[in-house]
């Protein structure tokens, strides 16, 4: 099966503003607002990269970095990190963008694992990804021990 470079899927600059009803208490951005954002952004890259409905397996290494207010901007990055035989890891990044400013900080990695499925919901094979940078091959490796180490922990 011939490969696909990681460019063909990859979304960034995926732009959602925080809104008044996306806060707790605390005048900070629900953890599962972002979550939603980043699973459905997940999503739609696992499906680019390999032409098939693709279902959310589970998220590894979530990092609440730091929190979003209101009217911040969030940027969204997502990419395929690794495919195997039937499945894909993509990793995901948020930025919190102030609008009055432009400062910028991280407030959110994770990394998602999705299985390909056929119209009667079965596993189906995965097109391989092909890293094309240094920072793309970089990950590759990674994701690979991340899998190995789920795998071992029985997680998965």
């Amino acid at each position: 099966m011939e490969g696909k470079p990681v460019s063909a899927s990859f979304i960034v600059d995926q732009v959602v503003e925080v809104f008044p009803n996306d806060l707790n208490a605390h005048g900070t951005l629900f953890g599962g607002r972002v979550m939603q954002v980043v699973d459905s952004l997940a999503a739609i890259v696992a499906k680019r990269h390999s032409g098939k409905v693709c279902v959310t397996l589970g998220i590894d290494s979530v990092r609440f970095l730091n929190p979003a207010g209101r009217g911040d901007i969030l940027v969204c990055m997502a990419s395929v990190n690794r495919t195997w035989r039937t499945s894909m890891e993509v990793g995901v990044k948020v930025i919190a963008e102030d609008f009055r400013t432009l400062d910028q900080k991280g407030i959110l990695s994770a990394y998602f694992t999705f299985v390909a499925v056929d119209d009667d919901h079965k596993p189906v094979e995965v097109i391989p990804v092909i890293p094309e940078t240094e920072e793309q091959i970089k990950r590759f490796g990674a994701a690979d021990i991340r899998r190995r180490h789920r795998l071992y922990s029985g997680s998965i």
